[in-house]
């Protein structure tokens, strides 16, 4: 019996993708946390930057998509080179977990330090700094206020909404309103994603039956994505019809 557990655990080793490996190659930047090289789905390790949905307000108190502009920035930093990542581990998801380089340059601080990711863990202070600097240039995120990539996927009425500088009196209504999600965040962003009350995540592209059906301003409406390939690596599969 015993040698029978140990050679499962064995098993469960050799076939995890959990184990250590280094890959080289121009990614599909899917959001501003996860690429994909060789088809193996990277998610950039010890930041959290904001969801392709995310909506942030600027300077001025406006809405403006944050998630779909920190993709973009780091769709125009990468501008087609190389990239070298270590990776380690593996998340819930199954997407390998991964700190990334280009031409020597390390993209996960890039992105903290340019204020489109936050430090995702703190007591271990790898970021922290980039963050700090971030804050004080009122880089990216910190132009305004917005509200943390890991409260901004569970977000009620009593969600905290951080600035580098002040917070709009407004900012509550603004950033949780439930008429927030009823329009994509951008023209390119229009897959609908849904939650049942099984917890199935299910997503529905344009063209499909169920697709006019679903009010984005209700449950089991969920989020919206920009291509069924960051969908899929959310979790999330595509609907029946």
């Amino acid at each position: 019996m015993k040698y029978r557990v140990m050679m499962a655990a064995l098993l469960a080793i050799i076939a995890s993708p959990v184990c250590a490996a280094k890959l080289s190659g121009t990614p599909q930047i899917l959001d501003a946390n996860m690429i994909e090289i060789e088809q193996i789905r990277i998610r950039l390790s010890g930041i959290e930057a904001p969801e392709t949905d995310q909506i942030c307000l600027d300077a001025h108190g406006r809405k403006w998509a944050c998630g779909v502009a920190a993709r973009n920035a780091l769709i125009n930093y990468s501008n087609g080179r190389i990239w070298d990542c270590h990776t380690a581990g593996a998340d819930k998801y199954g997407r390998s977990l991964g700190s990334c380089f280009i031409e020597g340059q390390d993209v996960n601080a890039w992105m903290v330090s340019s204020g489109w990711a936050l430090s995702s863990d703190p007591s271990t202070h790898v970021y922290v700094i980039n963050e700090v600097v971030a804050s004080n240039a009122f880089a990216g995120l910190w132009s305004g206020a917005f509200i943390t990539p890991w409260d901004w996927r569970r977000r009620n009425k009593s969600t905290i909404i951080v600035g580098a500088s002040s917070v709009p009196n407004k900012a509550q209504e603004l950033l949780l309103g439930s008429a927030l999600q009823s329009d994509p965040p951008s023209p390119d962003c229009l897959i609908k994603g849904t939650v049942d009350g099984d917890g199935e995540r299910t997503y529905h592209s344009p063209g499909q039956l169920s697709y006019e059906q679903i009010d984005m301003t209700k449950k089991p409406a969920e989020r919206w994505f920009c291509s069924e390939n960051e969908a899929e690596a959310m979790g999330w599969h595509r609907a029946a019809r």
